[in-house]
């Protein structure tokens, strides 16, 4: 039987992707009541919802329509103002806030009327908010669930199946009327016959497991479980995250990185400016475990596609070879292939120590820190000096010995650095290139990708540009560009340094000039914008 607080909890669980099937599941329940309504005044009149309900609970779904765009979230009043959503050049009232002030007025207007339900709101919006992982506490507590980047809202179809048996539906659907917008827009009888047609169809189809699942009576242990949004981090238990000490020998110790898995790798991914290619490599990689899973599931004594993880990640600093790592490990670990989805970084001075036999224990010990992740091995050409005595040689040597064990199948291990110096460590080994088959290059960012990389992080400040600041920043950027040394070219790295000295001299100059509002207080202007010093290029010499 489906109780209100599982309705509730199942629309908390929901996503872009999953929205739709959910919506056609549950409109088919006997159970629930679906209706919808233009509009509910006085907050959101031009809005269209959609209320999904059983005894005692409402889920009200508003569709936010707008041009999709990225925004910062802000449910904080600010000198009385209502909360404001912020992009590059524009900010509008919260949509959240004002779905909230909604519900509020609906359960007191069903309170009034004898009928105490509980009210949870879900925002479907096409924006994005940059931000939305913080803001789930907030969100929670304000009854609201927020499914973002939902594109061409115009091409849902949002579907209610009325049905006449539920007389709850229809006493709790003339209260909400009373705060009807422009208009009701009832569906016409061809429409509405339509409608059921569909839902007959799709209750005949429909995932018979999912039914069952949501049948099931819940036990009092289960209202007491946190929800999970993003992964089943849980199972891993507290010693999940390795310590990060390399003991190279009773004397010497060293530290490595280690960076948790991503609750929601694939929106990461997609957040990351530029990277078509790489983007597009990852499908097809992890489109392949997701088959080889699929099938050892359905025929397991088939045979099945070697699949290597193992990576080469070309690239100069600051073209996000680390962000895009600790992504692979997550998604690696979504499709099945790790059991954790960690990221290891270590690097040259991680392996050589100062006695012999240091480099063995090193590897071995970062090879077992590294079990169920990925081992990131940063400048890694560093281990080829060209010497035949160097000892980062035996590192590779070891490194390939594991790899060729068949049974360290739960890791991936990706060598970075410089394209030309990668491939030369590369032939330093013919056994490298069948080992690593899957090259990654990451280009030095254009001018305007560099941009929309500044967009999004004066974003996550709140700050935005004046029109002015913005066209001067970009011709301090260009100029930079044009004079930059590609060995030492920062890419997203110069990116942040110039906007940290922004930070400052914005921030000097509101200690001064005191700001009278928010608005303000949160801008940019010419003023804030000083160019930091470049590594150019060196002239060559000589003919």
């Amino acid at each position: 039987m489906l109780t209100g607080k599982k309705l509730i909890k199942d629309f908390k669980k929901q996503n872009k992707e999953t929205l739709s099937d959910y919506l056609n599941k549950i409109v088919n329940n006997p159970a629930v009541y679906s209706d919808r309504q233009k509009g509910i005044k006085p907050y959101m009149p031009e809005n269209a919802f959609f209320f999904y309900a059983v005894q005692g609970t409402l889920v009200m779904a508003c569709i936010d329509k707008c041009t999709p765009k990225d925004e910062l979230a802000d449910e904080e009043r600010f000198h009385d103002e209502d909360p404001q959503y912020f992009t590059e050049d524009s900010h509008r009232t919260s949509p959240v806030w004002q779905l909230s002030e909604t519900i509020k007025l609906v359960k007191q207007k069903l309170e009034e009327s004898g009928n105490p339900w509980t009210v949870w709101g879900v925002l479907i919006s096409e924006s994005r908010f940059f931000n939305s992982d913080d803001m789930q506490d907030i969100w929670d507590e304000m009854n609201v669930t927020v499914i973002d980047k939902v594109d061409d809202l115009d091409d849902w179809n949002f579907s209610i199946l009325t049905k006449e048996g539920l007389d709850f539906g229809k006493e709790l659907m003339n209260v909400i009327r009373g705060f009807k917008g422009e208009s009701e827009d009832p569906l016409s009888d061809a429409e509405a016959e339509f409608q059921k047609l569909l839902q007959d169809f799709l209750n005949d189809n429909s995932d018979k497991t999912g039914e069952r699942e949501e049948e099931e009576s819940e036990t009092p242990e289960d209202d007491e479980k946190e929800e999970d949004d993003g992964g089943d981090f849980s199972t891993f238990g507290p010693d999940f995250f390795p310590d990060a000490t390399i003991e190279q020998n009773n004397n010497l110790s060293v530290k490595v990185q280690i960076l948790p898995p991503m609750r929601n790798p694939r929106a990461e991914l997609d957040k990351l400016v530029g990277c078509q290619v790489i983007k597009k490599r990852f499908d097809e990689l992890l489109a392949l475990t997701h088959y080889n899973k699929m099938m050892s599931k359905a025929f397991p004594n088939a045979k099945i596609h070697e699949v290597s993880l193992h990576s080469i990640f070309f690239g100069r600093p600051g073209t996000g070879k680390t962000t895009v790592c600790k992504i692979f490990g997550s998604l690696l670990h979504e499709a099945g292939a790790l059991s954790k989805g960690h990221v290891v970084v270590a690097d040259r001075g991680t392996f050589i120590g100062t006695l012999w036999g240091d480099e063995e224990r090193s590897v071995h010990q970062v090879l077992e820190k590294a079990k169920g992740g990925v081992l990131m091995i940063d400048e890694a050409y560093l281990l080829n000096s060209g010497s035949d005595r160097d000892p980062g040689r035996l590192v590779i040597q070891m490194l390939m010995q594991v790899l060729a064990d068949e049974k360290r199948r739960d890791i991936a291990v990706v060598l970075c650095g410089y394209k030309d110096q990668m491939k030369k460590l590369l032939d330093t080994n013919p056994g490298l290139h069948s080992r690593f088959p899957n090259c990654f290059d990451f280009n030095d960012f254009t001018i305007d990708e560099l941009m929309e990389i500044t967009r999004r992080r004066i974003a996550e400040y709140q700050y935005h540009f004046t029109h002015q600041a913005w066209h001067k920043y970009k011709s301090v950027l260009t100029a930079a560009y044009q004079v930059r040394d590609p060995q030492t070219w920062g890419n997203a790295r110069f990116v942040a340094n110039q906007l940290e000295r922004i930070f400052i001299q914005h921030a000097q100059r509101c200690v001064k000039e005191k700001p009278a509002d928010r608005q303000r207080l949160l801008t940019l202007t010419q003023a804030d914008i000083t160019p930091i010093e470049v590594p150019r290029s060196k002239p060559r010499i000589g003919f």
